[in-house]
C-alpha cells in the first residue's frame, strides 16, 4: 500500500516510520509512505502557507493555493483509486471497520491540517473525504495521520509476527478485547485465572469470549448494539454475556 501525507512537518511523519510494527511494515516494503510539503508550492520569499481568516477571529488558516498544489503533486504519485482524505474534527469518526475498508485500497492521500483550519475551498476542491480520530483538539493533523497509518500497517499481510493478532484485537469483531496475562503466575497476591493455565483450549476460548463481551458491556455498552451480529452466533453470544453477568453480584440484565 502506498500513502502520501501532505504536511507542513514532513520530518514528524518520517521519524515515526522507524519504530514497531509500522517500521517493520515499511522495512518489508509492505507499506510506502511519502510526504509533500505545501511550502514547496509557495511563490513568495517568505514561503507563506497561511493567512488571517476572513471575518476576523483568532488564529491563521491554511491558504488554498499551496495546499491544493501539494495535494495534486502527491496524488500524481499514487495509483488510481487512491482517495484524498483530510484529518480534522469535522470528519466521520475513524473506526476499525473504516480502517479495514481503507486497507483494501491501493493507496491513500492524507492531508494534515494546521493552525485554525484549512480554507474551505481547498476541502471542497481537492479532498474526497474527512476523518476524525476523536472529539478533542490537537495542534495539527500529523498525529491523526500517523494513527491511521499505524492502524493500516497492522492490516498489511506480513506486518505482524502472528497474523491472528489483527483478527483477535479489540474492535476486530466490534467489541473490546479480553484481559491478558503473562508470567509470573502470581504477582503481589494476584493469580492468573485458573482457566488460562488449564490447557483446555475450548474452555479458554469460551472464557476469553465471555470476558470480551462482558468488558464491552461494562465499559463501552454502546458498542453492543453497534457491532455486526452473525445470526448463527447471536444465541451463543447472549449466553456468554449472561454467564458473565451472573458472575457479577447484583447485575442481572445487560444494558439496552
Amino acid at each position: 500500500m502506498q500513502i502520501e501525507v501532505v504536511t507542513l512537518f514532513p520530518a514528524l511523519i518520517a521519524q515515526a516510520l522507524d519504530y514497531g510494527v509500522l517500521g517493520r511494515a515499511v522495512q518489508r516494503a509492505l507499506l510506502r509512505v511519502g510526504t509533500e510539503d505545501p511550502r514547496a508550492h509557495t511563490t513568495d520569499v517568505h514561503r507563506t502557507v497561511d493567512d488571517r481568516p476572513y471575518g476576523g477571529g483568532p488564529g491563521m488558516v491554511l491558504k488554498p493555493e499551496p495546499l491544493c498544489a501539494a495535494i495534486h503533486a502527491a496524488a500524481a504519485r499514487l495509483p488510481a483509486g487512491s482517495p484524498r482524505i483530510a484529518l480534522g474534527p469535522a470528519g466521520e469518526l475513524l473506526t476499525q471497520a473504516k480502517v479495514r475498508e481503507l486497507a483494501r485500497l491501493p493507496g491513500l492521500l492524507l492531508v494534515a491540517g494546521r493552525y485554525e483550519g484549512i480554507d474551505e475551498r481547498a476541502l471542497e476542491m481537492a479532498v474526497d473525504r474527512e476523518l476524525s480520530i476523536g472529539d478533542y483538539v490537537l495542534s495539527g493533523g500529523e498525529l491523526p495521520a500517523l494513527v491511521l497509518i499505524d492502524a493500516l500497517a497492522r492490516l498489511q499481510p506480513g506486518a505482524l509476527g502472528d497474523e491472528r493478532s489483527s483478527l483477535e484485537e479489540s474492535f476486530s469483531a466490534g467489541w473490546l478485547d479480553w484481559p491478558h496475562y503473562t508470567r509470573p503466575e502470581t504477582f503481589e497476591g494476584r493469580r492468573v485465572p485458573a482457566v488460562l493455565t488449564s490447557g483446555d483450549h475450548a474452555a479458554i476460548g469460551r472464557w476469553r469470549a465471555r470476558q470480551g463481551l462482558g468488558r464491552t458491556w461494562l465499559r463501552r455498552p454502546e458498542l453492543i448494539g453497534r457491532a455486526p451480529v452473525d445470526a448463527a452466533r447471536a444465541p451463543r453470544q447472549r449466553e456468554l454475556l449472561e454467564e458473565f453477568l451472573q458472575e457479577r453480584a447484583g447485575v442481572t440484565e445487560p444494558r439496552k
